[in-house]
């Protein structure tokens, strides 16, 4: 049983090295939403298949975006809680193939709105959704040449004390994770700025 597994994987590692990586980069391209340039920097750690961050892409980060979206540069960080949630790190590598060609926050908005489909399966079917290159998609997933980017962000999370998603930072300092804080803390750091709304 053990020689069977190590061969399975063994083989898996062959095959994907055999992967066509050309024109795929292993650098995220996913791009920031609100104002690139803003000086007061939103992080939020999230798992594409947790629920309480679809939760919060709706009820918090959305609301965030319309009232601070000049202000604020929002970042999506990559924390996927893999013991429980079996499709997140493969939901995140798709994420990042699909930033790859402009497509990551809708991308994540189609996850968000679909997550009880999540499956290796739907994850290419959204991909055909949003109108991406098939073949560029489908090799930059089978690569996994985005897991390390991932797991950066993941180590990263996991060093700023992060262990469960969704959670936020302003500025660098952690903020609960509901949008009372979130806009406190924003207000705060726009008055310590000297700018106003």
């Amino acid at each position: 049983m053990k020689r069977t597994a190590l061969l399975l994987f063994i083989l898996s590692v062959v095959l994907v090295a055999c992967v066509d990586t050309t024109g795929i980069s292993p650098a995220s391209s996913r791009p920031p939403r609100g104002n690139p340039q803003a000086s007061i920097i939103v992080q939020e750690f999230a798992d594409l298949q947790c629920p309480s961050c679809r939760s919060a892409h709706t009820l918090i980060n959305q609301p965030l975006l319309a009232q601070y979206g000049s202000q604020i540069r929002f970042e999506y960080r990559h924390f996927p809680l893999q013991s429980i949630h079996r499709y997140a790190l493969d939901a995140a590598e798709a994420a990042e193939c699909a930033a790859d060609q402009g497509k990551f926050w809708e991308f994540v908005d189609l996850d968000y709105a679909n997550q009880d489909s999540l499956n290796r399966t739907t994850l290419q079917q959204w991909a055909q959704q949003l109108k991406l290159d098939a073949n560029l998609f489908s090799r930059c997933t089978r690569s996994h040449i985005k897991r390390k980017e991932i797991l950066n962000d993941y180590n990263q999370g996991t060093a700023a004390g992060v262990t469960g998603t969704p959670t936020f930072f302003v500025n660098g300092q952690r903020v609960d994770s509901t949008i009372q804080a979130l806009s406190a803390a924003i207000d705060a750091a726009i008055k310590g700025s000297g700018t106003k709304l």
